[in-house]
């Protein structure tokens, strides 16, 4: 792209309209949204028996959705930019309506994988939001609303566990489904009814090479992550997929250089800020995601594993609900710190927060307080970092690019969250007790897992002392 101006100057006098709608339905989408992803999660165990289905066909349940919604992220972000944020954030959110329609339907397991696909194309909603308010607000009430976006990708998951582990023990798992597409009803109507288009659409030709190039890529590096456990990691496919992925953005990169609309702005992306950002929002993805598989399967552990409490599943994804709620009240005050103090001051305070939280949960395993406390300081420390992302991104890109530019930063996050899956579920397998004629995760693989978070979390604060504190101006 030629264009080089940035996403920073001053905007136009506040909207003479009432805004706060356009922050609840947005707001409400990027919620249901991020809610989807971890409805499944509670009753995914008991599915195979619930769908006469294997259990490596449930688990596509969850794979098709990641490896959905990592293609559309981009792809949508960009289009966002082209055709207008607000007309794919309808597309976007109008996904999840009819993915959750076909899931609350059906008990066949490929239609169910089908639906799920669907409802992946959704995540793209969030960057899009983002983008979106982003453009309509002022700069001075941008950052708030921003914030509050951005920290519903973490409410969403920490809210879904408990919200899923209540419903199903009262109702047929359908209802989860039904649920979550009225909602998305809702919002979709509240959307198109209340909040505007923003101004600055480029228009232009889609890159379809470059767009089946990183879907490609993307694939070829997310499916191993989510199958080498049961694939084997140093398994043939897992191999020749990791070098195909490789392969496939080597092209991807190259042919981002020579098209006149590329589906990524790489001399964009190359700015030191943004590089730095993106590593940043890679490292907070994992150590989030690690918050999720190291709390709730944590405390539903028997006693006698030596550091669970043997609680219900509910009670297991309730431990993570004080860190979901923090995340939301901390949203707002996020914004408040960035204006004061700095975006890329703030993310480091948000990875040394994470750092704590995850000391906290090494050093403190006695009681199921000592564990919310911990996965509630990561919950905080999340917050103030994905606040901050958001605004980094958006003062260092092209006006032009800001959906694309959310987009890719909201794709590594996801790659993060995949690392720590892939990554965490290694670790706890290779360190075992016997309890019966079950083998759980021991207390030290669980340890080691927090260390490699916090040692995330470190890193991506260090990563964010890097970026100078203000964008330069061409």
């Amino acid at each position: 792209m030629t264009t080089q101006t940035l996403a920073v100057p001053t905007r136009a006098a506040e909207p003479p309209v009432r805004t706060w709608p356009w922050l609840l339905f947005v707001g409400l989408g990027a919620l249901v949204v991020s809610l989807a992803q971890s409805l499944l999660i509670p009753v995914l165990a008991t599915l195979p028996a619930t769908l006469d289905a294997s259990a490596d066909a449930v688990q596509w349940l969850l794979t098709s959705t990641l490896l959905v919604a990592a293609v559309s992220v981009p792809l949508f972000g960009r289009l966002g930019d082209m055709f207008g944020a607000r007309r794919m954030l309808l597309v976007a959110i109008g996904a999840l309506v009819v993915g959750s329609l076909i899931t609350a339907t059906t008990s066949e397991v490929a239609l169910l994988i089908v639906g799920r696909g669907i409802q992946g194309i959704s995540t793209a909603a969030i960057p899009l939001g983002i983008s979106l308010l982003s453009r309509l607000l002022p700069r001075e009430r941008a950052g708030g609303a921003i914030a509050l976006i951005s920290a519903m990708l973490g409410v969403g998951g920490a809210l879904g566990l408990p919200f899923a582990g209540i419903i199903a023990e009262h109702f047929d798992f359908h209802a989860l489904f039904w649920i979550s597409g009225a909602v998305a009803a809702v919002a979709f109507v509240g959307i198109l009814l209340v909040v505007p288009e923003a101004p600055g659409r480029t228009g232009g030709r889609v890159d379809v090479v470059g767009a089946v190039l990183l879907a490609g890529a993307l694939v070829s590096l997310l499916l191993p992550l989510a199958e080498g456990s049961d694939w084997g990691w140093g398994s043939g496919t897992v191999i020749g997929l990791f070098v195909l992925s490789a392969a496939l953005l080597a092209v991807f990169g190259w042919s981002q250089t020579r098209v006149g609309n590329p589906l990524v702005d790489l001399t964009a992306m190359r700015r030191r800020p943004i590089v730095l950002t993106n590593l940043a929002s890679l490292l907070f993805g994992f150590a989030m995601f690690a918050s999720l598989i190291g709390t709730a399967s944590y405390v539903q552990a028997p006693e006698a594993s030596g550091y669970g409490f043997g609680t219900s599943i509910v009670v297991g994804g309730l431990a993570m609900l004080p860190g979901g709620l923090a995340m939301l009240v901390f949203a707002p005050v996020s914004a408040r710190l960035v204006a004061w103090r700095g975006a890329h001051q703030v993310l480091a305070l948000g990875g040394v927060i994470v750092a704590a939280g995850w000391l906290v949960r090494i050093v403190f395993t006695g009681s199921l307080t000592q564990v919310i406390v911990g996965a509630t300081v990561v919950g905080i420390g999340s917050s103030i970092g994905y606040a901050s992302m958001p605004a980094l991104i958006n003062e260092y890109s092209p006006r032009a690019e800001i959906a694309a530019a959310n987009g890719v930063n909201s794709l590594l996050r996801a790659i993060g969250s995949s690392l720590a899956s892939a990554v965490g579920g290694s670790i706890l397998a290779a360190s075992t007790i016997s309890l019966g004629a079950f083998a759980l995760p021991s207390l030290t693989a669980y340890r080691v897992l927090f260390v490699i978070c916090g040692c995330a979390a470190l890193l991506a604060a260090a990563a964010a002392l890097c970026i100078p504190g203000r964008a330069p101006r061409d």
